[in-house]
């Protein structure tokens, strides 16, 4: 039950790490550049594979 809990969470951080990454993109090809947004994506991108990272560690020594 906990290693199910474990391997979803991976894959929310995993799939939050796409999402900051189309963000980061999309912020990087903006026409105007002095609308910067307030998100910082790098960040959110590498805490997220990080947790995911994590996440699937302790799952895999769960066994």
């Amino acid at each position: 039950m906990m290693q199910q809990q474990l391997w979803g969470g991976a894959v929310a951080a995993l799939l939050l790490a796409v999402v900051s990454g189309v963000g980061e993109s999309r912020r990087r090809k903006r026409r105007n550049l002095d609308r910067v947004g307030f998100m910082p994506w790098a960040m959110v991108q590498v805490l997220a594979v990080l947790s995911a990272v994590i996440l699937v560690s302790v799952a895999l020594n769960m066994r």
